[in-house]
């Protein structure tokens, strides 16, 4: 439990309010937060599922159109790679993440046989990394033996301070889901219009601009969502998202009107 507002720290930060700081950091507000590494980690699955959700199914979309093809082939199109595309990156979150979490169950495994066995030469290996920091031998050698004391700590610092690991606590098939369902959701937006055509009249004569709309106005959403993660300006973040979407699109529909020929 950390004696400090991880939400009011950033906020003093980001507004460079040293006063604002010092409360953030004070025990006596009775108020503690921990950083909640799994939710941040389940918002970059939501947004970036998100992202190539609407982007590689817009895409398909503005191909089809851009070909002229039959308001079908959009849906047909559009469907199939929502559902393998969506379980393609929902598969590959998966398995990435869990090879990930593997990876470093096996250099904790290795760091603490180390420590167990050859202390000494893990106490030498720290002293020299916080010597490179900048502390004198005489200071880093005192930080060691300090740490040396508590196993756990030892390993937990080496695994950092040595090998750059920062351990998190994640789920595999959690992030593979929130991935899946980000990209089928956000996926379908494209291709919503063209769905409503079918039973609204209107739509059907303006099928495609609507999707532009529909598409351009969830990707600057998406990219204002983003700044949970990032920390930037929520209208820059929307439009830079916007604008890397519509030339994604662009080049998608310029293709499909220039292979129009071939059908």
């Amino acid at each position: 439990m950390l004696s400090r507002n991880i939400d009011k720290a950033k906020k003093a930060f980001k507004n460079k309010d040293i006063e604002a700081a010092k409360l953030a950091h004070d025990a006596q507000q009775g108020k503690y937060e921990k950083h909640n590494t799994e939710q941040g980690q389940y918002i970059k699955s939501l947004v970036y599922g998100g992202l190539d959700g609407i982007i590689t199914t817009f895409a398909v979309v503005a191909g089809v159109a851009g070909a002229s093809l039959s308001p079908a082939i959009v849906l047909i199109m559009g469907f199939a790679n929502l559902i393998a595309d969506g379980l393609s990156m929902a598969i590959g979150d998966y398995l990435s993440t869990k090879a990930e979490m593997q990876y470093k169950s096996l250099e904790r495994e290795r760091e603490t046989w180390e420590v167990e066995n050859y202390p000494e030469g893990e106490k030498l290996e720290l002293i020299e990394l916080y010597m490179d920091k900048g502390m004198s031998q005489e200071d880093a050698e005192t930080v060691t033996e300090i740490i040396s004391k508590n196993e756990k700590t030892w390993v937990d610092i080496m695994m950092i301070e040595e090998l750059g690991i920062i351990e998190e606590e994640e789920s595999p098939v959690k992030n593979a889901m929130v991935t899946f369902t980000s990209f089928v959701i956000f996926g379908f937006i494209p291709i919503l219009a063209y769905v409503l055509s079918r039973f609204i009249p209107y739509i059907a004569i303006n099928t495609f601009a609507i999707a532009c709309f529909l598409t351009g106005a969830t990707l600057f959403a998406l990219g204002a969502l983003k700044v949970k993660i990032t920390e930037e300006n929520w209208i820059k973040s929307g439009l830079e998202m916007l604008i890397v979407g519509g030339l994604a699109a662009g080049a998608a529909y310029i293709i499909g009107n220039f292979l129009s020929v071939l059908v």
